[in-house]
Parts: structure tokens; sequence; C-alpha cells
């Protein structure tokens, strides 16, 4: 039987979502939980393997096990297992086509950032913090320019093992909420460090340093070396996963507060 999870976790004290050596990592603790209720060794696969101190409020897996378990014993089971950090909030049955990564037709990240003179005792870790004035009206004219299918080599890390660097982004909007910017990009995929070259790139134009139309001359460029600093995950969170309806995984519920 193949399982569909969708799970949320507060990314400040993992290495990551893939499983590493000497490192903690939300895939290994997943893991563990559902070996547990599953009685023998599960291996999950994700919808996007998120970097260290980055959030997710609706990352998907997929996982077989030969245990029949109802639905309320995978999810109660599983958080009865699982660290404070990591909650699984929905579970259900596939169909063996269903895979959390290749099925996916979209995914949704947001970035945070508390624009204000003073850093927040509160928002550590869950927001990127600049202290000088962001113009959030600059940030949107930028992100204009990255709308549609490219190339976005520069927009990746030198590390990248992707081999296409084509992705889509379908929607790129900046918005300010009093003192809180927030950054949310809506693609097909994304490469290793995209979401946060982005807002570094945003973040640079809405300081004044760059006009909007250096977010299109550094993704023409296709040279990493041209986009600037990679902003913190400090703030950055997967905030959902679409799929073809006939999966049945439903889209997950706007989250509450900054998420």
């Amino acid at each position: 039987m193949r399982i569909a999870l969708r799970l949320e976790y507060d990314g400040r004290n993992f290495a990551g979502w893939e499983r590493q050596i000497e490192a903690r990592t939300v895939q290994a603790e997943l893991e563990q939980a559902l070996s547990q209720v599953a009685a023998h060794g599960i291996r999950t696969t994700c919808a996007g393997r998120t970097d260290a101190g980055v959030h997710a409020h609706g990352q998907v897996v997929h996982f077989d096990s030969t245990s029949v378990r109802t639905v309320r014993s995978w999810i109660f089971g599983a958080n009865s297992n699982l660290p404070r950090d990591v909650s699984v909030t929905w579970a259900g049955p596939v169909e063996r086509t269903f895979h959390a990564r290749f099925s996916a037709r979209s995914r949704h990240y947001q970035y945070i950032i508390l624009n204000r003179f003073v850093r927040s005792a509160l928002l550590r870790g869950r927001a990127t913090w600049e202290c000088r004035r962001l113009e959030e009206s600059v940030m949107q004219a930028a992100a204009g320019y990255l709308l549609g299918e490219h190339d976005f080599s520069a927009y990746r890390s030198l590390a990248c093992q992707a081999k296409n660097p084509v992705r889509t982004i379908y929607r790129l909007d900046v918005r300010r909420y009093g003192e809180v910017v927030l950054i949310d990009v809506v693609a097909n995929g994304f490469l290793h460090h995209m979401v946060r070259n982005i807002a570094g790139v945003l973040m640079a134009v809405g300081m004044g340093k760059h006009e909007p139309r250096w977010a299109y001359q550094v993704m023409a460029s296709r040279d990493r070396t041209r986009g600037g600093v990679t902003a913190p995950p400090d703030g950055l969170c997967l905030l959902g996963v679409d799929y073809p309806p006939h999966f049945g995984i439903p889209r997950v519920s706007p989250p509450g507060g900054l998420w």
C-alpha cells in the first residue's frame, strides 16, 4: 500500500530534510516514527527537499508499507513518536502511480522579512531581519521580470545538481504588512537555493542598490556570481504542494499568523 502524508515542521534545529550521517534531519525523524507504527523499516520520498533552517507548513511525502493501518493510526501513531517540532497533519492511501515529487504540479514557498530598525526576539529563526528600509513596490516591479518559463541558472547555487535549470514561475508577489514584507512564489519546481537567491536579488532592489530590471539582467546572464548574496534560510517556508485532483491530495489550508 502507498500512503501519502502531509507534515509541518520548524526547521530551526534541523540540518534540512534529507537524511544525513551524524546530523538531525526531518526525514530521519519521520522515518523512525513511521517505522515504529508499521513495525518494519520505512523509507520516504518528499515533494521538496528543504535546507537547514527552512520550515514547512505543507510538505508532502509518500511511502510504501505492507502493514495495514487506519489513517488515524498513521497520523497519531507517527505523531506520538515524533519530536515536538514535526507534526503529521494529514494522511491517506494513494494509487501506486502517485509520487510526492514527480506528480506535483506546483510548489508554493513564502519568504518572511522583518523590516524594522531593531531585531526581534520572538521572530528569531522565523523571519529574516533587515534593518534597512525595503520598498516593496520596486521589489514587485523586479519580481515581474521573473514570471514565466526561464533558465534560472543565475538563481541557483553553484552546488545545484539539477540537470535542467529551466523552471516556470506562475506567481511572484511582494506584499507589506506593517513591519513585515512577504515574498510569495509559486512555480512548477525550484532549483537549489532558488527562492533564497530570488529573495536576495529582490531585497537588493528594495534597498535601492539596483533598478528593478537588474533582476532580469541577472537571469539573462545565467551567471550565479551576478546575483549577489543568498538570503538567509530564516523565514523561508514551504507552504504547500499542488497535485492533479485524481490523486485525492487535499489542498493545504492557508496557515495562520505569519505562515
